[in-house]
């Protein structure tokens, strides 16, 4: 009976995410260093496993997709990361990067999701070199650290974008686990489930932080490369499935 009970509880723990939370042991948590509300980080977080098993899996390899999420508030302080399925362990960290990128070169005037960077910053790119100005902090690579702290890390691939209440930053909202393209897609399409996708107008196409893919083998302006024929279009990525 008592083998039995440990396998069902077993089998619950994976059917779930996982939650690195706010309530931990850290120190610096305990003293309130995530500064967004924690009802707006639980509104965030709870949208990853509505966009993991949405029918198009956002154009990924996995269906249902296998991610990492983090969230970071404006100061860049950890405020949660989550994981769902049997994500890569080595995303965790490129999600954290990703929350911390998107909100750092965002404001007001501009929204830069971490897709909109990756033409600046590739050889002979006006951002070359970018990726090495706020590097990661590695004593948090451990899964269940880091809450609280600003870890850093910058990445300019698809999957970070910034959040937006009332025309201002409050933070940022990193995945990883798939391809940048579909990475991209499940934060765009967690913002926007959560109510807080509101940028200013400015770049792309559309005037978002949506994905532009580009239409040469040289990403220009604020183009990302395509990463597999099942990618979605920017126009899919908007008008999320049911």
């Amino acid at each position: 009976m008592r083998k039995m009970l440990t396998v069902a509880a077993a089998a619950l723990c994976i059917a779930s995410y996982s939650h690195e939370a706010l309530a931990g042991g850290d120190d610096d948590v305990q003293q309130g260093r995530c500064n967004m509300p924690q009802g707006t980080v639980a509104l965030v977080a709870k949208q990853l496993q509505t966009v993991v098993n949405l029918s198009d899996a956002n154009g990924g390899i996995f269906k249902p997709n296998r991610m990492w999420a983090a969230i970071v508030d404006r100061q860049g302080h950890l405020c949660t990361v989550i994981s769902t399925g049997d994500a890569w362990p080595g995303s965790r960290a490129i999600a954290i990067a990703k929350a911390f990128t998107a909100n750092g070169f965002s404001n007001d005037a501009l929204a830069l999701s971490t897709a909109n960077l990756y033409a600046a910053t590739q050889p002979g790119g006006s951002l070359y070199g970018l990726n090495n100005s706020n590097p990661f902090d590695v004593r948090f690579l451990e899964q269940g650290s880091g809450i609280g702290h600003t870890l850093g890390g910058i990445i300019t691939f698809g999957g970070g974008v910034a959040l937006y209440a009332g025309g201002k930053v409050i933070g940022g909202l990193g995945v990883s686990g798939d391809s940048a393209c579909a990475d991209h897609a499940i934060a765009y399409r967690m913002r926007k489930l959560a109510g807080l996708g509101t940028v200013p107008a400015g770049q792309g196409p559309n005037h978002t932080d949506n994905i532009v893919y580009a239409t040469s083998p040289h990403p220009m302006g604020f183009e990302h490369p395509h990463c597999f024929p099942s990618d979605l279009s920017a126009a899919a990525i908007e008008n999320i499935p049911h």
